[in-house]
């Protein structure tokens, strides 16, 4: 990212000087579709996020350009002044958040861009949420801390983006730190950081360039399911207030109460959350290939099961298999997005080679291939 051309933007547009934040996206080794589920996630921040130049103005408008988008938005911070962009309502919605919470926000200028890709599954809008909720607090001097932060930014994504997520991806884009892996448990939001430096493997991401979108009814439809089957197994079992709190045992008392597609979505929940425990396992150990086991058993759950994979992902994962990549899932909501992978160094060129090849004979295109670094989270930069 051009920081240098982004503070020239900034000046160009209001003629003064501004403070630069960044803020990543994530990658989530194990533990998808969990977090909203009370379960366990494992995130990490990566090198890739949205970068702001930001004023604060004394007045109480909002005054922001997107160098993406190469669009321009002003709006108040009432909740009438709602503004038309989509991508404005992510900044307007952390504005309101901040103001619901009794901490007064107050107009700014803004430019802000990013090199995180955006429909990757990278969570480009936590991202984005996170760098200006960081941003606002720390001008402001509001003092709020990092999880009511990442609170703001989900609330956002519930009330003015359509979209009702679970806390993981702002709470990896604020809380990253880099070399590390964090475990967070969503009910409790304890979380322990672990590390993850897989010397002889790479990271790489490899996008289908089939975009989701996470505000469709399927995403929140498959909430539902799981909340139903909760609820059911929760009428016999008053301790499970979550669906990660159940299980198959207890999933199985209520196997006839329950239609077949909500079975489905439950079962591969309770099975992704001994995945993650397993995972954490094989880390201590430096067992990378226990890992790729359960980056394997994720993907067939999230396709078989959870039904968010598409053919394109699965294809790339059957590629994986193929060329002997030690592990390789659909990451992020599904519905299109990467694949995470995790590869031997000695194996990458030719498995990259292989799966271009392969890819663009079957869908016309090559897929986007993004190596990824483990990194810090949301800050500011220059001190």
């Amino acid at each position: 990212m051009d920081l240098q051309q982004l503070q020239r933007t900034f000046e160009a547009r209001f003629g003064q000087h501004g403070a630069l934040y960044t803020s990543p996206g994530r990658i989530n080794l194990i533990g998808e579709h969990t977090d909203y589920n009370g379960g366990f996630v494992f995130p990490g921040a990566i090198d890739k996020g949205i970068y702001a130049c930001i004023r604060l103005n004394g007045t109480s408008t909002v005054r922001a350009y997107s160098v993406d988008y190469d669009d321009y938005c002003e709006f108040g911070l009432h909740e009438e002044d709602k503004p038309q962009a989509a991508w404005a309502r992510y900044l307007f919605g952390v504005c309101r958040e901040m103001d619901k919470r009794g901490f007064a926000p107050s107009g700014f200028d803004t430019v802000f861009a990013g090199d995180v890709p955006l429909g990757a599954g990278l969570s480009s809008s936590a991202a984005l949420e996170s760098v200006f909720a960081f941003a606002l607090n720390d001008l402001l001097h509001l003092n709020i801390d990092k999880f009511e932060l990442a609170r703001i930014g989900q609330s956002t994504e519930h009330n003015y983006c359509g979209v009702k997520c679970g806390i993981m991806d702002q709470f990896a884009s604020l809380f990253g730190q880099a070399g590390h892996l964090m475990r967070l448990n969503c009910t409790t939001m304890e979380f322990e950081y672990f590390p993850f430096n897989p010397v002889g493997y790479k990271v790489v991401l490899l996008d289908t360039a089939v975009k989701h979108e996470l505000a469709s009814s399927a995403y929140n439809k498959r909430r539902e399911s799981c909340e139903n089957a909760c609820a059911h197994i929760a009428a016999k079992h008053p301790d499970v207030k979550f669906l990660s709190d159940a299980t198959m045992e207890m999933l199985n008392e209520v196997k006839n109460e329950i239609n077949t597609e909500d079975y489905k979505r439950a079962e591969y929940v309770i099975g992704e959350k001994q995945r993650v425990l397993e995972v954490c396992d094989a880390l201590k150990k430096g067992d990378y290939e226990t890992v790729g086991k359960c980056m394997y058993g994720t993907h067939q759950g999230m396709s078989k099961l959870y039904e968010v994979s598409c053919e394109e992902l699965d294809f790339l994962n059957d590629i994986a298999k193929e060329c002997g990549v030690t592990g390789s899932r659909v990451m992020g909501g599904g519905f299109g997005g990467c694949t995470i992978n995790l590869i031997e160094e000695a194996l990458y060129e030719p498995f990259i080679a292989t799966a271009k090849q392969k890819f663009a004979e079957e869908f016309g295109h090559d897929p986007k291939v993004y190596e990824v670094t483990i990194s810090d989270g949301a800050r500011k930069i220059g001190e």
